[in-house]
């Protein structure tokens, strides 16, 4: 069995995935998951599933939705004996699955591996890095609700996502694929105009296909953007980045450029 929270929530057995139709049966699997194997307090629970809305019997209301989760988790059937997945414990509730059975913890794994493989091994980390953003199916924890924990947790996933795409990017320039960052890292900047680290990887990316002048024009239209919408000049990276590149810096041609900082 796995556990999907990179993407709307379901539950994949024999490479099958299904979704949770109810709303707060939903949000508890995902609350749950994000701490597999570790026990939720029904307190933590009811805050998450209710966000301090006054309700009755929290208790009961939870082990109704816990009773809904079970038969999901289940697909229908009677567990065996000592075989359940969703396990009622001392003032809470604990999802028993190790937490690699969750897509987001083997995302994180995948990512920490992949960021170490980067300065040693570039095809390795490539390897390791676009086998965790595979496992993406949309924005992290899509429809989990609007507890704090899921909202706080999709927003640590995806500043992740965000920054594997990076160590993606800085890996294919690492083993000379330029060209196809180019293309990756084009698709990034329109969706993340204001990132200044993609940008700054694609004027790199685009300096070693021989086009310096598209890598200058990326930077003054990245400087205008910022000025409009934010007020601000771009940072000290970025600027750096483009003195390099107007001075033709012989650093630019080496694999070691691309874990400036």
């Amino acid at each position: 069995m796995h556990i999907n929270i990179l993407g709307p929530v379901s539950v994949a057995t024999d490479g099958k995935r299904t979704g949770i139709q109810a709303n707060k049966v939903r949000a508890m699997l995902a609350t749950l998951a994000l701490d597999a194997g570790r026990a939720v307090s029904h307190g933590d629970l009811a805050d998450e599933l209710w966000a301090g809305q006054p309700l009755g019997n929290t208790r009961n209301a939870l082990q109704a939705h816990a009773t809904r989760l079970r038969k999901a988790l289940d697909d229908g059937r009677p567990p065996e004996r000592g075989t359940a997945v969703l396990r009622a414990v001392r003032g809470g509730y604990l999802l028993d699955v190790p937490p690699g059975c969750v897509d987001g913890n083997r995302f994180l794994d995948l990512a920490t591996r992949g960021a170490a493989a980067l300065p040693v091994a570039p095809e390795r980390a490539i390897e390791l890095l676009q086998a965790g953003l595979e496992l993406w199916h949309g924005p992290a924890l899509l429809d989990a609700g609007d507890g704090l924990r899921c909202r706080g947790a999709a927003a640590l996933f995806d500043e992740r996502r965000l920054t594997v795409w990076e160590d993606l990017v800085r890996a294919r320039l690492a083993a000379g694929e330029a060209s196809r960052a180019v293309a990756e890292l084009r698709r990034l900047v329109a969706e993340h105009p204001l990132r200044e680290r993609f940008c700054e990887l694609l004027m790199l990316a685009l300096y070693r296909t021989g086009r310096q002048a598209d890598a200058l024009e990326l930077f003054h239209a990245t400087r205008r953007r910022l000025d409009e919408e934010l007020g601000v000049r771009p940072g000290i990276v970025l600027q750096r980045r483009h003195t390099e590149i107007l001075s033709q810096d012989p650093a630019l041609s080496l694999s070691t450029v691309t874990a400036a900082t």
